[in-house]
């Protein structure tokens, strides 16, 4: 296999999670067939196929499988030793792959900002994608950490709460409700609802808490972000659940506002997770640090400051 090159594994590694030259080549910013070509070349210097087609789906062959485990091996030690050597020179440099639900794309940024500017030499991925895709992303080891609202009890992870959270009545503006105090959980039942798509942690929590208070809600629509429940609620189409860190910027918009109602906020916690026994890179661990001490610091006082308006 001397003819390998890195580029080729580096292909190969994510081609192989995926199981997709297509899902592969968006990853990478390739095109398929240059993919395809990566992948052509490296198996002719393995002298195995590491590939079959069975039906439409793409499988690993046994060569294939063992190349995946000797990548995997090959990128970690080198990660780790460029990341080492550049702590040993008093630097914090290296990348930092993150994975985030798509709710927290509303305070990942703001807390990624003050990070990178300390440490200018660490290039930072950011994967947005709903839970299920996150989740999946986990379960093959895709990034360095993770983060979401509500991790399956059964996840073998590493948790770590590190944000509070508040999920809100939102309703439009001028909606007869705003304003009213206290407002009677039994009277969202006479309002159309808008929830999440299933599966969202956001509408596992919204329904879990309706339930608990045996009240059926007439959901009218299920949308698959908040910005489209957002919108939906301008357009008076219902009212919704969502968290207030979805609501960080619409403090200067005047469309949008917070009901007053029995049970509401409902509290959680933001959580940064990781596989158990993983072994963090020195940059993970110092982003790690940072999101336990100061970073939830400057999410919290970021969200305060632009949802008061909205109460």
């Amino acid at each position: 296999m001397k003819n390998a090159t890195l580029h080729q594994l580096q292909v190969f590694q994510v081609a192989a999670r995926h199981c997709s030259f297509t899902r592969a080549a968006e990853d990478l910013f390739l095109t398929q067939p240059t993919v395809s070509m990566q992948i052509k070349q490296l198996s002719k210097a393995v002298g195995l196929p590491l590939f079959e087609q069975i039906g439409k789906r793409l499988h690993l062959t046994n060569a294939g499988q063992e190349l995946l485990a000797t990548c995997e091996k090959i990128f970690s030690s080198m990660s780790q030793f460029e990341m080492t050597v550049a702590d040993m020179k008093g630097m914090k440099k290296g990348s930092l792959n993150l994975a985030v639900v798509t709710t927290a794309k509303y305070f990942a940024p703001r807390l990624l900002g003050p990070f990178c500017h300390r440490y200018p030499d660490i290039d930072v991925s950011l994967k947005v994608a709903n839970r299920g895709r996150v989740l999946e992303r986990f379960a093959d080891n895709a990034d360095d950490l993770y983060i979401l609202g509500q991790p399956p009890e059964s996840l073998e992870a590493e948790l770590h709460p590190f944000l509070n959270d508040a999920l809100v009545v939102l309703a439009e503006r001028h909606h007869p409700l705003v304003g009213k105090k206290n407002i009677p959980l039994d009277r969202l039942k006479e309002e159309r609802f808008l929830m999440r798509e299933p599966g969202s942690g956001t509408r596992m929590m919204v329904q879990h808490f309706f339930d608990q208070h045996g009240i059926t809600l007439k959901v009218k629509m299920e949308l698959g972000s908040s910005e489209a429940i957002k919108q939906a609620v301008v357009g008076g189409l219902g009212i919704s659940v969502l968290s207030q860190h979805a609501l960080a910027l619409e403090g200067t918009t005047g469309q949008l506002a917070i009901l007053d109602v029995e049970g509401f906020p409902i509290r959680r916690s933001w959580h940064v997770i990781y596989p158990k026994g993983k072994k963090l890179s020195i940059v993970a661990k110092t982003f790690l640090d940072y999101l336990l001490n100061e970073g939830k610091e400057v999410a919290e006082k970021t969200s305060l400051e632009m949802t008061k308006d909205l109460w």
